[in-house]
């Protein structure tokens, strides 16, 4: 309802709001509150509180009306002001002193609709809840007892979660429906702002309360093994450096984590402690991702091949064109290919002697990459290949992954010694887990029963060796490059005794180059009257009873 102009002093307040059915206290310290103030008691205790927010003004005010005065201990005045309705601001009027003095119309709220009613009480049931949140629920007391809809709106001068801005939207705002409109708006999104902090607190101290009592338990734990005298600490915490620096797979990496884990929870009394170290040992020495780079000088390859070696061509020529091969895709920018099918299995097959075994050490050689010798002669358990399971007290991983070990690379040339000789009873058979090895479209998941977790064998070079090829079982064979070794012709035997055999024996019987001389005519006539054989093994012997005599 309107009212006659009025004529009134102005209090600016930098930043606030009053708020009309507020009661404040203010402090009268600059000299611009001075003044209005001593204008205000010649005008029965009334001013105009006006916003002033960046050096602008409000465009509506609040009458207020000053209900007591008094001092501080400081001396500093202070007053007692209760807003009583808007103002909306006019003309400036010219006055003595240097009060600003405005026309002011006084504006009142117009009878409240049922809308008005309706959207009070919604009001009122959202700052109830932003109260409850914030543990100020008593707060909310003096809300339940008003049940005007403007003087509802207007509590929203005493709320934290306002900007002044917010403020003084809400003093200008006549229209009662509108003012509660636009409150309910924001008290939703403080509602849902406080009600998402809430959650995030609860989460983080819940968190923090979980790490903290974690933390607790092991300074307690620490503290009792420091009295036991067990220092599982750094133990602990050097696996888990081995770990990291290995250069494990993720699946293979998981798998020590989890029991590393178990050997953090386990004490030195436990039997299981002692297991898992074992267990974590081969983890971490295992060449997950060390490997040697292969020799790509295929000319220096066939020297080191025909040095080490006479004869055998075509084991030599299956050699170089493997390495040819990784040399070629090298050049053209071909990713190197591993995984399915990337492995090669040259199985060399010939009577003994014939220098099947000391080959697999030359191709090594000549590929620049480690060996290591597997012996498969009368093995009779399939878990001498895939490892024992760790139930079983003493378990201990293949001959495989034991080889990789030895090699301390993931592509070593690997000789599987004597693989004709592979026997099967009871225990298993080994050659079916040597199928899994041997095929180049499964080997990059071998499994190990003792490790449990994949090794990738598709790089390695694997060489096996047998006598003769009818006693290697048929899946077995069909996954293989066979390589036949027929033996040597006299005029080879001849130069592997000139070349290998004599100077060997003649190191083995204390003798110097020089002091024994023995021609090809005496080589050919040991080999053609004293040994009958393929390879040269007997010759060998010869030697060393020739030289043993001249050493008498």
């Amino acid at each position: 309802m309107e009212v006659d102009t009025q004529v009134l002093p102005i209090l600016p307040l930098e930043r606030a709001v009053i708020l009309p059915h507020m009661a404040v206290t203010l402090s009268m310290e600059s000299g611009e509150a001075k003044e209005a103030l001593a204008a205000a008691r010649a005008e029965a205790g009334l001013v105009l509180i006006v916003p002033r927010i960046n050096g602008v003004y409000a465009r509506v005010g609040t009458i207020a009306k000053i209900e007591d005065t008094g001092r501080l201990p400081n001396g500093s005045e202070v007053v007692v002001i209760r807003g009583l309705n808007r103002g909306i601001i006019g003309a400036g009027v010219p006055g003595s002193g240097g009060v600003l003095r405005v026309q002011v119309e006084p504006v009142s709220d117009d009878s409240p609709s049922p809308r008005a009613y309706e959207l009070a009480r919604e009001y009122k049931a959202i700052i109830e809840n932003l109260l409850e949140q914030q543990g100020a629920s008593d707060a909310s007391r003096f809300l339940r007892g008003m049940s005007d809809p403007g003087q509802i709106a207007d509590t929203a001068g005493y709320s934290p979660t306002l900007s002044a801005e917010q403020k003084v939207e809400v003093l200008e705002t006549i229209d009662v429906e509108q003012r509660l409109d636009k409150l309910i708006t924001w008290g939703r999104e403080a509602l849902a702002e406080s009600s998402l902090k809430d959650k995030i607190r609860t989460d983080v101290t819940s968190g923090l309360d979980k790490a903290q009592r974690e933390h607790l338990l092991r300074m307690q734990m620490d503290a009792i093994r420091k009295e036991l005298g067990e220092g599982d600490d750094d133990i602990v915490g050097e696996y888990r450096k081995k770990i990291e620096e290995a250069g494990m797979p993720d699946a293979v990496r998981a798998e020590a984590e989890r029991e590393l884990d178990r050997l953090e929870r386990s004490t030195p009394q436990n039997p299981e402690h002692g297991w898992i170290r074992t267990y974590l040992d081969w983890m971490v020495e295992l060449p997950w991702s060390k490997r040697s780079d292969d020799t790509f000088d295929i000319a220096e390859a066939r020297r080191i091949l025909d040095a080490d070696h006479t004869g055998l061509d075509d084991v030599k020529d299956r050699i170089i064109e493997f390495l040819a091969v990784k040399k070629l895709r090298a050049e053209r920018g071909i990713a190197t290919a591993s995984g399915r099918g990337s492995g090669a299995i040259i199985t060399l097959v010939g009577p003994p002697g014939v220098g099947k075994t000391s080959l697999g050490e030359s191709v090594a050689r000549a590929m620049g990459r480690k060996f290591a010798r597997v012996s498969l002669g009368g093995i009779h358990d399939e878990a001498e290949i895939r490892g024992h399971r760790r139930t079983y007290v003493g378990a201990l991983p293949g001959r495989i992954a034991r080889a990789l070990k030895e090699a301390g690379t993931n592509n070593p040339v690997i000789m599987l010694d004597e693989i004709d000789k592979v026997g099967a009873d009871w225990r298993g058979d080994p050659s079916s887990a040597l199928l899994e090895v041997l095929d180049p479209a499964q080997n990059h998941s071998f499994r190990d029963h003792y490790l449990e977790v994949d090794l990738d064998l598709s790089d390695v070079l694997f060489i096996p060796t047998a006598n003769v090829w009818e006693t290697i079982p048929g899946p077995l064979l069909d996954r293989m490059e066979v390589v036949t070794l027929d033996g040597y012709t006299e005029e080879e035997k001849v130069a592997i005794g000139r070349n290998h055999l004599l100077a060997r024996q003649i190191e083995r019987n204390g003798l110097h180059e020089g002091e024994v001389e023995v021609t090809d005519d005496a080589l050919r006539h040991i080999i053609g009257d004293h040994t009958r054989e393929a390879g040269v093994r007997n010759l060998e012997r010869e030697l060393g009873k020739v030289l043993r005599k001249a050493a008498t």
